[in-house]
């Protein structure tokens, strides 16, 4: 059997998780039996080596919005990549095989503004035109629009409940109303329907992958059907528009995912999966803290880790196991949905049978990164809006598409 070469596309690749994961999968695949695609026990499997297969090559895309940042964290990558060849113990197979996976890492970098329609449709004919299939899209791209905190609330929550308080951080203020220059909500352009474009524009390269494609959906602890009405579906009222958009990426991945398991006809159609990191210091939060109170934060994650909260990698490495354990690991070990003990869960809220679910990061109290699992909230009573959504992104996604090709057209015959 010949080995994998996976090419894989990541969106914001240039910092944070995104970064953490593009360095994650050069570590796990510069070794022949990567400990990230072994089937992991919190999903009901037994700790076993089977189904991993090396990888001959790797080609890692980095979609960034800032070029000069991404070839910063291409060069960064290469250099983590090389230090940690230079100082791992391994045997003399092991050392041959690192030296040829790499020799064969190819780092690309690609611009991205998930922002704008015409971007994202470019950057697919160029990966399209370019690659000769791809294997993974990693839709981990993001942003929150915050503008402050309400420290009344944010207070009152740390003192009656600091592991709930960091990491359901409802006090974080965010703006509302903003739009994209395609005049779409911006927030959930970025975080949701940029991402659903680029996996339209992908889905020829993805049906071409050697092995079965998948597309990762990075989700949040945050995304909770609370901050969501499905009228809103662009998240223009909303003052919680990232948790809203987190929680229409679970509503999204779930029922594509449902409806490639149910028209499966033995084609290469790519599976859909829910990933979320937990709770990472990155910059997504900058807007709110720097200096001692950023200082602060992080003082705040170590404390609720110390406390037993499993939600706090705290570090973009640690929280991108989830991401590298659903890219590497075999499919067959991923299940599509689980049942959940109400036991001790204060308000009834997990569901009681059977549902849905999204792979997360997790630590013990000593900071070792493991693979954990979360239900997807209320799908039961949101399967309907679910399909909903899907339909009126994909109507939009096939409007703003034509609209394109018509201006591309035009554009072309003004200048023959």
């Amino acid at each position: 059997m010949s080995r994998r070469s996976p090419i894989i596309v990541v969106t914001g690749a240039n910092g944070g998780v995104g970064f953490g994961i593009c360095h994650r999968l050069l570590i796990q695949l510069c070794q022949p039996c990567p400990s990230d695609a072994k089937p992991a026990p919190a999903l009901g499997n037994k700790d076993v080596e089977d189904g991993i297969e090396p990888c001959e090559s790797l080609t890692l895309i980095m979609a960034c919005r800032s070029v000069k940042r991404g070839e910063a964290a291409r060069a960064q990558l290469f250099r983590l990549l090389d230090e940690h060849l230079a100082k791992v113990q391994q045997s003399p197979e092991d050392i041959a095989y690192a030296k040829r996976f790499r020799k064969n890492v190819r780092i690309d970098l690609h611009y991205s503004d998930l922002a704008s329609v015409s971007t994202i449709l470019r950057l697919g004919a160029e990966l399209r035109q370019k690659y000769p299939y791809i294997s993974h899209i990693i839709c981990n791209a993001g942003l929150a629009s915050f503008i402050g905190i309400d420290w009344a609330l944010a207070i009152r929550r740390v003192l009656t409940n600091l592991v709930d308080a960091v990491t359901n951080p409802d006090y974080n203020l965010q703006n509302w109303g903003e739009r994209s220059v395609d005049g779409l909500g911006w927030v959930w352009q970025c975080n949701v329907f940029g991402h659903y474009c680029l996996f339209r524009e992908l889905e020829p390269a993805l049906q071409k992958s050697p092995e079965r494609p998948r597309v990762l959906w990075m989700s949040s602890l945050e995304g909770r059907p609370g901050y969501y009405e499905a009228e809103d579906w662009q998240l223009l009222k909303t003052q919680h528009s990232y948790q809203a958009s987190k929680y229409q990426m679970d509503l999204i991945a779930t029922i594509l995912d449902r409806r490639v398991l149910k028209g499966s006809d033995g084609s290469n159609t790519p599976r859909h999966l829910i990933i979320h990191p937990a709770v990472t210091h990155t910059n997504v939060s900058h807007a709110l803290a720097s200096g001692i109170t950023d200082f602060l934060k992080v003082i705040s994650f170590y404390l609720a880790r110390f406390l037993g909260s499993p939600n706090h990698p705290i570090h973009p490495y640690k929280a991108a196991i989830s991401a590298v354990h659903v890219s590497l690991v075999a499919l067959a070990f991923l299940p599509t949905a689980l049942s959940f003990s109400t036991a001790g869960v204060k308000g009834n809220t997990m569901p009681k049978g059977p549902t849905p679910i999204k792979i997360g990061s997790e630590t013990d109290w000593w900071g070792h990164e493991r693979v954990g699992v979360a239900p997807v909230l209320e799908w039961d009573e949101h399967e309907q809006e679910a399909g909903e959504l899907v339909k009126k992104c994909e109507a939009l996604y096939t409007s703003l598409r034509e609209a394109e090709g018509e201006l591309s057209f035009e554009q072309a015959t003004e200048h023959m």
